[in-house]
Order: structure tokens, then sequence, then C-alpha cells
């Protein structure tokens, strides 16, 4: 259906969330909507997501809670986040949703700022918030079965087993009548509400709220929902990312649930020994994730697979005998992943180079999305197949993208986008919101990119992370990054500017150097300074005169990351800062 304002609507008759249950409650009222895995009970289905969210909706009235009030959500995702999130959502208050992996200083800070009225917190992450629940106890709401504790009990909690024994009164279990639902129709949201206020966890450090409407949301979700892989109904999601991450929460679950989607949470993190029993027994069709994921099992498993034969080695030379052998490893990781998999969608981080050429020529069926929180998430996609490596795919219908600052030489310039799916901007934030919008409202990613003749966006960078050469060169670190990484022997790193030349803190794999040179751990060490200035002169052969490395040093230390699994670059600057003013 075309909208007056030129909108295309598909899956939904207004965009916000509640429209987005009550649609799919009524074309698949008994389908299962939401399960956790191997948790017995733990099932809703499309017609009980509906009834239960109007009754937490009820609850949260009757408490007096008014259209714009500010909800914090703490936990791993769950049935339960998402029917607390549409019954607060239903009536027009803003969840707050919080990233699990945030500190307790982080969260304090979240909660104040927000202005949070209630908290929705399970007991994992419960004692990071009780200084808040001390001041301000009245509204406090167990994730695990969405108890209401109440006052006294709530503000005299000591620690996570008191509160998951305390008493509560079940916010589920309202019945909805004929009067309720009247008083429901008078306090529904409208298009233009603020549904999420999100606060980020960047590179660059600086943590912002987002603030994005139902419209922002539920629009973005549903003019993807079959450009990109046409989504069957009863097809099964496996939600491995945390739902309080926009780029989960809209592709994962709003527009999954839109098209009558199962989705099934892991409930664990996706280490190898709780992902491969849960792919093996869902057998999911849809899988969205992070670069990190794939790319660790391309260095620890294909990787070694195809080094380890030298019969192979020969055959990898020619394109032919290479994509062949390639289709083989490809069709054996969909059997890995349950043999159903149409739909490996990686977003939130740059992909590795090589792994998505060793993607594209295997035929695995990923899909790269970019997009920020700020854009509700996606700018543009890809299909699961016919992939161009180094190219993420098609602008969403509907948005406006163009390139600021586009140097003529190269075609790069800063990507700015301006359409439904973006953000009303930053709360309390007017500076930021001046200095992130152009003057005729397109809002400026960060992030270079260019577009090629066929309409596709490709990435190239970040401008924040831009390093400016000796002679006025721009210097993508990403680039230098992904040459280094597809080194033997190195896991990830990191390179940052110094004194007017490069520098590159990199993370080797010791065990499998030392195994690999007969040493001990521990020799291994000392004799990697040797290896990292050998390995620095073959990068540099691969590199232009001002993208070369001056030094090399090895980063012992995992590199500290955002959720979405991207390199905090800002702590290692001002580490190297720090280091220097000593």
């Amino acid at each position: 259906m075309k909208r007056s304002d030129g909108l295309k609507m598909k899956l939904v008759d207004t965009y916000t969330m509640e429209r987005v249950v009550a649609g799919s409650a009524s074309r698949y009222p008994k389908r299962i909507a939401l399960r956790t895995y191997a948790e017995e009970g733990s099932e809703l289905t499309y017609s009980e997501l509906k009834r239960k969210s109007d009754a937490v909706s009820l609850y949260f009235l009757e408490q007096g809670f008014v259209k714009g009030d500010r909800i914090a959500l703490i936990g791993e995702s769950c049935p339960n986040w998402m029917l607390a999130y549409f019954g607060l959502t239903g009536i027009g208050l803003t969840a707050v949703p919080v990233l699990p992996e945030f500190s307790p200083k982080e969260i304090l800070h979240i909660l104040q700022d927000g202005g949070v009225k209630a908290v929705v917190v399970n007991a994992r992450h419960v004692e990071k918030i009780l200084p808040f629940i001390r001041k301000k106890p009245e509204f406090l709401i167990r994730l695990e079965d969405l108890f209401h504790i109440p006052m006294p009990i709530s503000g005299e909690l000591k620690d996570r087993n008191q509160f998951l024994n305390a008493p509560g009164r079940d916010i589920t279990r309202r019945k909805v009548d004929a009067k309720a639902r009247q008083l429901l129709s008078e306090h529904r949201p409208k298009e233009e509400d603020p549904a999420s206020l999100i606060y980020t966890s960047g590179t660059t450090g600086m943590s912002k709220a987002v603030m994005l409407t139902h419209r922002n949301l539920v629009w973005n979700a549903d003019i993807s929902s079959d450009v990109y892989f046409k989504v069957k109904p009863g097809y099964k999601a496996l939600s491995i990312l945390p739902v309080s991450h926009v780029y989960e929460f809209t592709i994962g679950q709003v527009l999954a649930l839109l098209c009558g989607c199962e989705i099934v949470y892991l409930g664990r993190p996706p280490a190898p020994s709780s992902l491969l029993p849960a792919l093996k027994e869902v057998r999911p069709h849809i899988i969205m994730t992070v670069p990190l994921l794939i790319e660790k099992i391309y260095r620890s498993s294909v990787l070694p697979t195809l080094k380890a034969n030298p019969k192979l080695q020969r055959y990898l030379r020619f394109g032919i005998t290479r994509r062949f052998i390639f289709r083989i490893i490809g069709r054996k990781l969909i059997v890995t992943m349950g043999g159903r998999v149409r739909f490996f969608g990686i977003g939130g981080a740059p992909l590795d180079r090589e792994v998505e050429a060793f993607l594209a020529e295997a035929k695995f069926p990923y899909a790269l999305g970019y997009g920020l929180t700020e854009t509700s998430p996606l700018i543009s996609g890809g299909k699961p197949k016919n992939h161009t490596v180094g190219v993420i795919g098609k602008i969403v219908e509907h948005l406006e993208v163009r390139l600021e600052e586009k140097d003529p030489a190269t075609g790069i310039g800063e990507i700015a986008v301006k359409g439904p799916s973006v953000m009303q901007g930053y709360w309390n934030n007017p500076a930021l919101n001046e200095e992130a919008f152009t003057p005729d409202g397109f809002f400026k990613t960060g992030d270079l990119g260019f577009i090629d003749k066929k309409g596709r966006l490709a990435i190239k960078g970040r401008t924040k992370t831009m390093i400016l050469g000796s002679g006025g060169e721009n210097i993508y670190p990403e680039l230098i990054e992904a040459v280094i990484n597809n080194q033997d022997f190195v896991t990830e790193s990191l390179v940052i500017p110094e004194g007017g030349a490069l520098v590159a803190l990199i993370k080797l794999d010791i065990e499998a150097f030392a195994e690999k040179m007969a040493l001990s751990v521990n020799e291994a060490k000392s004799e990697a300074a040797r290896y990292l200035n050998k390995l620095r002169e073959e990068v540099n052969k691969e590199l232009n005169v001002f993208s070369r490395l001056s030094k090399v040093h090895l980063q012992e230390d995992a590199f500290e990351r955002t959720p979405t699994q991207k390199i905090k670059r800002f702590l290692y600057l001002r580490k190297k800062d720090e280091s220097s003013d000593a």
C-alpha cells in the first residue's frame, strides 16, 4: 500500500510497534513467535505475544505511567525482553534498551541521564543498578518472570539471590476485556512518538543517546522485508546477538516477526560448545551475526585445513579448481549450521576482505548490511547471492544518500543520509545535533564510502579514524589492518598514528606460532618480536609509500571491543598518548 507521503507499506497498516504485534498475531496466531533454545515452557505464540503485551501495557497505565515516560530494559535476549518492550511501547512509553556489556558506572549514568522511571532487569545485572533502585525503589520488574517487585522490598535488596527470591506481582496476567481494550485504544502511540532511546558505545569513546521513533524502526524493517531475501512464515531465526542493539532488534526481531518467523534465542554466549548443538537442533533458516564470528570460523577451521594440505595449495592457484574446493567447504559449513541456512546476515562492523572473498567463491548465503544506530539501522544491504567483494549493496528504497566532500580522484566522501529511518536526534544534546546534520537535513554518518555505477554502496573507513599523512594524504587504517590480518598467525590488529608515522599493534595466536616453530609459549613470545619485524616488511610491500608501517608491537591482551565487536580505537590512542607524556 502506498501512502500519501510516498512511503510503501508492505506488512503493516501503521508504522508503530503495536501494529507490528497486532498484524502478525492476526496473520499467524498459532505459530510460535519467540522461544529460548533448550528452555522448556519459554514458547510464546503470536496470539500470546499480543495478549501478554497488552496486559503489560495495561499494568503500566494503571500504575500511572504516561506517554513519554522512559523505562530501562537490562538483560540478555529472551522472549520476556521483547514482550516487555512491546508492552511498554504499545502505550507510548519509551524503552531504554541497555547493552548488558555496559559497566555499572555506564549503566547508572544512563539511568540518571535518561530520566528513567522504571527498570526491567534480570538477576545477572541487578547488582549493577542497586544504587539507583535504593534511591528510586518505586518500580522494579524482574525480567525472568516479569514480576513487579513492590516497595519496600525493592529498596531493601542487597544481592541477586534476594532479587531472584523476592515476591511480586505478575504483570502479564491482567485480563484484557472490552473496557481494557477501550483504555488501550485511547493510549496507542503515534508513528512520530519515540519508541527507543539508545545509548551507543562507539569506537571513539563518547556515548550518545539516540532517539528513534516508531516510524524509524518499523519502516526500516517493513521496507526491507522482501527486498534482500524472501522470508516465509515459519522460517526459524537463531538469535545470537543482543536485542538491545538496533541491528539485531530491527532486522533480527521486528522484520522476522512481521514475516511470521519463529525466533529462537540462544540464551548464552555464542561459544562453539553452546552454538553447535543449537544449530543442529534449531536448523535455522536465518542467522544474524557480526563479522568476528565468521572470521573466527575461517581462521580456526577453514584456513588451517587449506594450508595443511600441499596438494590443495597447488589447486588453489587456479580459479576453477579453487572455486570448486571452496564450494565443497561452503556446503559443509551450511551442514554444520543445520543444513537450512538461507540468509546469513553480517553487519555491525567491516568484514575482512579475504574472508568475504572465500564466502563469495564458496557460494555461502551471506549478505552484508550497512547502517548505524542513528539510521535504525539499515542504509544499504546485499542479497545472499551474486556478490561483489568489497561492495555492500543497493541503498534502501526511499532513503537519500549522498557523499559529502567527495574526493574527485577516488570518488570517496562522507556518507550522508536522509529519510524515514533517520533518528529524531540525540537526547538532550542540541550542539551535537547541529554538528551531526547538514543545513538541509542530511545526517552525517562519519563513514567514508563511494557509490558505484550500479548505485551500490561500498565502505572505506571512518572520517574520525582517517589519518592525515605528512604530505596531506588520506590514510585509512582499516585497509592497512586488512592486509595485516591476512598474515600467518595474526588474529587481529590496530593501526594508530605516532609522531607522524604509523604503528601497528598486532595480536598473534601465540600457541599456533609456538607449535609451528617447535618452541615453548614463553620462547615464542620472545621470538614474536623478530617475526613481527619480518611481517612488517612483507605488509609494507603491499602498501603504498605513505601507508607503510614504521613500527609494529606485540599486543598480548585481546583488544577491548564494543558490543558489535569493533575495537575501541580511542582507548589505544589514549594509552599511546599517556605513555608518550610519561
